[in-house]
């Protein structure tokens, strides 16, 4: 496996394709494919209609040319070629056998759907004479997945196999990415004829040909609006990550002193060290990134959706702004916002082009054209902070994420879904792919298979799940196969003993009533657990332990599982209640006393200067 590259996508192996023998099986024929389109590992599950396909794997293993990862449920296996698709930016390709093989697949492709991430999805199929009889083990996986897929095949002629395989790796990787299924019937696998291969890039789709190429007369407009505008906020999203525009976002930025805020899919599109950071907006988001959301007048929207946990309420979200909106799917620009700049292609593509205009033009940002803005969000910020509470008689979560974060501040970080998921992407600072969570199906169960994905692909790489008490037994199971692999992921559960979200969601909407969220009774000593599978398992029960144990887990030469008991009744705030604006917060720290005299905050480090400054006594910028 190659080194991260600059956009921190591992290139393929470029070794020989397998030879092809004159008579090849139609399972041969997929396997082939897929190594001619660069896959080095298949995640997955074997059963009996997929039985022909892992009998021609057996061989094609032998040979070095790709690794099957034995996962211990086919929903393991979709989010570890999830995960590996996250971080490495290619298809993820996972295996699973007809019937319940195929369904179990079904919670991770729509979860790939959702979060539009490029993922192949190979089910073995009943043979083609019983489809439709209700054979043993069959399920109409293409009729079932049809809403959550970017396309799907059955396979009836394997004449077409490698022109499948062509294509769906094409339609999976461009234009908005998404999961494509392949569905084999048991006969198609076994049956012998003369193979063709297809290379990649040689299909041809004429009905398929997304907009890469942002509309010339749209930048210029969107051009003029920033020029005009003195209180702009960019809004990046996962199309940012999807297109490797990060360095693209920071330029125009930096270009015009625009603050950036990101969705839960676009953290690691900007640095967030950097002065402009805001961090996350939306229900969970920084209080100044919702402050300024509401108060700008320019929202650059790029590579996102107008989500709703982004939105809070819609009609109040940015209502004083006009829009700019960029994204390669015409579909979502209007759907819920209409801008007043729409701008379809690649967000990459259209950031380049639209940083070359400025560049010929001679347009750039006035050295006061956002100073005042700025200012105003640098006091929200000393106003509204992030904190990070410290019990007398117990540790927060946040307490343990920031330990996590400060010790290991470059590695790839997976998350389950709920409080712990939102304190993760609080107070980590991620890199472009680095950040993997489940965002638009909010997957419980998502982040330790996604992590065993990450791994493979960055084997000399950390790499953290930061996981909840509730979601981690949904994916328990996977640790047998960090186990028989030595997948060396380090999860920390945040262990409180709730349904934590689903508890702080009873207490603030539902009177107090904890209707079957409490996971005390029944939970699995995780020390013992991990002990069982032949992991390392370790509990850290008080800010003392804390750092010690941290690092001895970041240290240790393996798994390891790390139970850490956290505050019971901690609540993740701010917090945007349902129905309300992004200006309407609830758990907000008190608010700081205003200095009679407002600081000047400096537009290229953040330092706080007095007002009587012309010069930043940091680092000499003009105020």
């Amino acid at each position: 496996m190659t080194s991260p590259q600059t956009e921190n996508q591992v290139q393929p192996n470029v070794s020989e394709p397998l030879v092809t023998p004159k008579r090849a099986t139609g399972g041969f024929a997929l396997l082939d494919s897929l190594r001619r389109h660069g896959v080095e590992y298949i995640f997955g599950y074997p059963g009996g209609a997929i039985l022909p396909i892992y009998d021609d794997l057996y061989k094609v293993e032998a040979t070095g040319a790709m690794k099957h990862i034995l996962v211990r449920h086919e929903q393991g296996a979709s989010h570890a070629a999830d995960g590996y698709a996250r971080a490495t930016g290619r298809v993820g390709v996972c295996f699973g056998t007809s019937g319940p093989g195929a369904t179990n697949l079904v919670t991770g492709i729509a979860n790939a759907y959702m979060d539009s991430i490029p993922m192949i999805i190979v089910t073995g199929q009943v043979s083609r004479a019983s489809i439709g009889t209700d054979a043993f083990q069959e399920t109409d996986i293409y009729g079932i997945t049809l809403p959550i897929v970017k396309h799907s095949y059955v396979v009836r002629d394997t004449q077409d196999m490698a022109r499948i395989v062509a294509e769906a790796f094409h339609i999976a990787s461009t234009g908005r990415p998404g999961p494509v299924l392949i569905d084999v019937p048991k006969d198609v696998a076994l049956e012998e004829f003369d193979y063709v291969p297809v290379e990649p890039g040689s299909v041809k789709l004429p009905g398929y040909r997304p907009t890469v190429k942002g509309n010339p007369r749209q930048i210029n407009a969107a051009i003029n609006l920033i020029r005009e505008s003195r209180r702009p906020l960019l809004y990046v999203g996962g199309g940012a990550i999807a297109s490797s525009a990060h360095q693209e976002v920071k330029q125009l930025a930096e270009l015009f002193n625009i603050p950036v805020t990101t969705t839960l899919m676009g953290i690691g599109a900007f640095d967030e060290h950097h002065p402009l950071a805001l961090g996350m907006l939306g229900m969970h988001g920084t209080a100044y990134a919702n402050f300024a959301v509401t108060d700008c007048d320019l929202l650059i929207c790029v590579g996102a959706r107008f989500d709703d946990r982004v939105t809070g309420k819609l009609d109040e979200f940015a209502s004083r702004a006009k829009v700019i909106h960029i994204d390669i799917d015409p579909a979502e620009v209007g759907k819920n916002r209409v801008p007043e700049v729409p701008i379809v292609g690649d967000v990459r593509n259209v950031l380049i082009d639209l940083l070359r205009r400025c560049k010929q033009t001679g347009v750039t940002g006035t050295p006061n054209q956002t100073q005042e803005w700025l200012n105003l969000i640098n006091r929200w910020r000393e106003e509204y902070p992030l904190v990070v509470p410290h019990y007398a008689d117990s540790m927060s979560p946040q307490e343990v994420i920031v330990e996590i974060g400060s010790q290991a501040p470059h590695a790839y970080y997976t998350t389950d879904v709920g409080q712990h998921q939102m304190w993760a992407a609080q107070f980590l600072k991620n890199g472009p792919r680095r950040w993997i969570s489940s965002a638009g199906l909010g997957t419980m169960g998502f982040g330790l298979p996604a992590a065993m994905g990450v791994k493979v692909a960055f084997p000399d790489e950390e790499v953290i799940c930061i996981s909840g008490d509730a979601s981690f037994q949904m994916c328990l199971q996977e640790l047998g196969t960090l186990a028989q692999y030595g997948i060396n992921v380090k999860t920390v559960i945040m262990n409180n003993g709730w349904q934590g979200m689903v508890r702080q969601w009873q207490q603030a909407f539902y009177g107090e009533r904890y209707s079957c969220s409490n996971m005390e009774v029944g939970m699995p000593d995780i020390e013992l657990l991990a002990q069982a599978y032949g992991i390392k398992g370790m509990v850290i029960r008080n800010r003392e332990e804390l750092k010690d144990a941290i690092a001895q887990m970041i240290a240790h030469k393996g798994p390891v599982i790390v139970d850490a008991r956290v505050t019971k009744d901690e609540n993740c705030y701010p917090m945007v209640a349902p129905g309300k604006s992004n200006g309407q917060m609830i758990g907000l720290p008190k608010q700081a006393p205003k200095a009679a005299i407002e600081p000047i905050y400096c537009s290229h480090c953040g330092t706080k200067n007095a007002p009587n400054h012309n010069f930043c006594a940091d680092c000499g910028t003009k105020l």
